[in-house]
C-alpha cells in the first residue's frame, strides 16, 4: 500500500499568480492568498414513491477571493474605470502551484472572465505594520493548463 510522503505536499507560498488585463500581463507579486471555488447549481427533484428528494445539477457558479498586500493600484484603476466610464473589465488569472521539493510537479489553473465584485478603494490603519486588502470576484470559465503528477 502506498502513502503520501510529507515532502510531496505543496508549500502554499511557492507559486505564481498572473493577471492578463486588456492584453497586458501583470505578475501579481503582492498576492498573499487566492482561492477560487466552483459551486454547482442544483434543483430538488421530488420523486413519486420516495420520501426524500433527489438532486439534479443544472449549472455552476465560479467565485473567488484574493488577499493582497496593499502596494498596487492595478485593481483600483480597473474599478475606477468602471466607476467613471462605465467600462467593466473582465480579465484572466493564471495561478500556478509548484513546489520543487517533492515529486508532485506543478498545477496551473487559468480562470477566465474574472470580474471584481468588491474591493478596498483606500485604507489607513495605525495598528497595521503591513496593510492588506481583500478582493472578491466571479469567473465564468476555467482551464487546467498543467496537472499535478500522479504519485
Amino acid at each position: 500500500m502506498g502513502y503520501l510522503r510529507a515532502k510531496d505536499t505543496i508549500n502554499g507560498a511557492l507559486g505564481t499568480c498572473y493577471a492578463r488585463i486588456d492584453g497586458e500581463r501583470h505578475e501579481l507579486m503582492q498576492v498573499k492568498n487566492v482561492t477560487a471555488k466552483v459551486k454547482k447549481t442544483k434543483t430538488e427533484i421530488p420523486i413519486l414513491g420516495l420520501t426524500g428528494k433527489q438532486h439534479k445539477s443544472g449549472g455552476w457558479e465560479g467565485t473567488g477571493k484574493m488577499t493582497v498586500y496593499y502596494v498596487s493600484s492595478l485593481f483600483r484603476e480597473v474599478m475606477l474605470r468602471y466607476m467613471k466610464e462605465g467600462i467593466d473589465t473582465y480579465f484572466e488569472l493564471m495561478i500556478t502551484n509548484e513546489d520543487p521539493t517533492g515529486a508532485t510537479g506543478k498545477q496551473t489553473v487559468l480562470l477566465k472572465d474574472v470580474n471584481i465584485n468588491e474591493m478596498v478603494l483606500t485604507k489607513l490603519d495605525v495598528d497595521q505594520f503591513s496593510l492588506e486588502e481583500e478582493l472578491s470576484f466571479t469567473f465564468s470559465d476555467a482551464d487546467l493548463l498543467d496537472k499535478f503528477d500522479k504519485l
